[in-house]
């Protein structure tokens, strides 16, 4: 990641909102869940309920295949700029240097967006890798294949938490298991906190990734053992989450807490770029089918419970997520009215 000069990064730094960080506590208890542990579906439901964030261990992904796509992301960031920007830029897939989405948002990273499919994967590793393509695109589809199983199995153990039974079991991991799954796969790359920013930053926090809701059922999250990583509670204070590579981290996103009814709140998370080493993260994002219908579970209420939402398809709510900003609360839109 470039940056040309000094006055770059002071206009760069005047579109970063300041973050108060009095109220940001460390460390936080992070629910640590082994999902081989017949206590798994219970502690999952309630860190669903509680926090919207748990970690996951003996969750079957090979050390390797962690470590061999890190090296491979970290090879493609150390690219001369010109070379990654060969890679496209996000439209929505492709790379990305700064600017997240349509609509202003910046942050000091740079990025990898793509879709989770192999088949696009194997198309755009030309670009990204024209030396070596099989090398990279042998690693991100890998990985993906065993984080995507991984994910499966939380939802499914999530749903026997739920106490659904039968069919319904497979409620919600069905719709990431489809043949058309609108899966994204994302590697972001926090270059280390500019020298010059101290100089010209006014008591602002550097906003790597700026705060934010997962739209998708959930998002699974690995990072290098390096810091920054916060999520949001209920009483909105900021805590941060200690770093670990070894293991994964698990999101609520937006269509889930639609589909428990609310039950289950999509968690707020935002990463500021206060490191001195850089630091390296892999998402999943599980989302269902463009068609899929989103809307609360009839396995899940109960008798007489209202839906708190208007149903939507992922599609709609894909596109009106695009015309949001990061921090906008987008499920609102659909929150259905009540006379009283």
């Amino acid at each position: 990641m470039v940056v040309s000069s000094h006055l770059a990064l002071d206009q760069f730094i005047k579109t970063c909102k300041p973050i108060n960080t009095n109220n940001t506590l460390f460390p936080i208890v992070i629910p640590t869940i082994d999902l081989n542990s017949p206590n798994a579906k219970s502690m999952i439901v309630k860190a669903c309920t509680e926090l919207g964030f748990f970690k996951v261990v003996n969750h079957g992904v090979p050390t390797h295949m962690m470590t061999q796509l890190e090296d491979e992301a970290r090879s493609f960031f150390s690219l001369p700029q010109a070379l990654k920007e060969s890679a496209g830029s996000p439209n929505p897939f492709g790379y990305g240097n700064k600017k997240i989405g349509r609509n202003g948002d910046v942050g000091w990273l740079e990025y990898l967006l793509l879709s989770a499919s192999p088949e696009f994967i194997a198309q755009i590793c030309l670009s990204i890798s024209p030396d070596n393509p099989d090398v990279f695109r042998c690693a991100l589809v890998n990985y993906i294949a065993k984080v995507k199983k991984m994910a499966v199995q939380v939802l499914e153990t999530m749903a026997e938490g739920l106490n659904l039974k039968g069919e319904d079991r497979n409620a919600l991991s069905k719709l990431i298991k489809d043949d058309e799954s609108d899966s994204y796969f994302r590697l972001n790359h926090y270059p280390p906190k500019p020298e010059a920013f101290e100089a010209i930053s006014s008591g602002r926090n550097l906003v790597g990734f700026g705060e934010h809701t997962d739209p998708q059922i959930i998002s699974v999250l690995r990072s290098n053992n390096i810091g920054g990583l916060q999520i949001s509670v209920n009483d909105g204070s900021w805590v941060s989450v200690p770093p670990d590579d070894n293991s994964f981290f698990i999101l609520v996103g937006d269509s889930l807490q639609v589909m428990t009814n609310g039950r289950f709140k999509s968690v707020k998370h935002r990463v500021l770029a206060d490191n001195k080493k850089s630091r390296l993260s892999m998402i999943f994002f599980g989302g269902p089918p463009l068609r899929q219908k989103i809307a609360p579970l009839p396995c899940i209420m109960q008798q007489g419970e209202e839906s708190l939402y208007e149903e939507f398809t992922w599609c709609e709510y894909k596109k009106s997520a695009y015309k949001s900003r990061l921090s906008d609360n987008r499920l609102l839109r659909f929150v259905k009215r009540r006379i009283i």
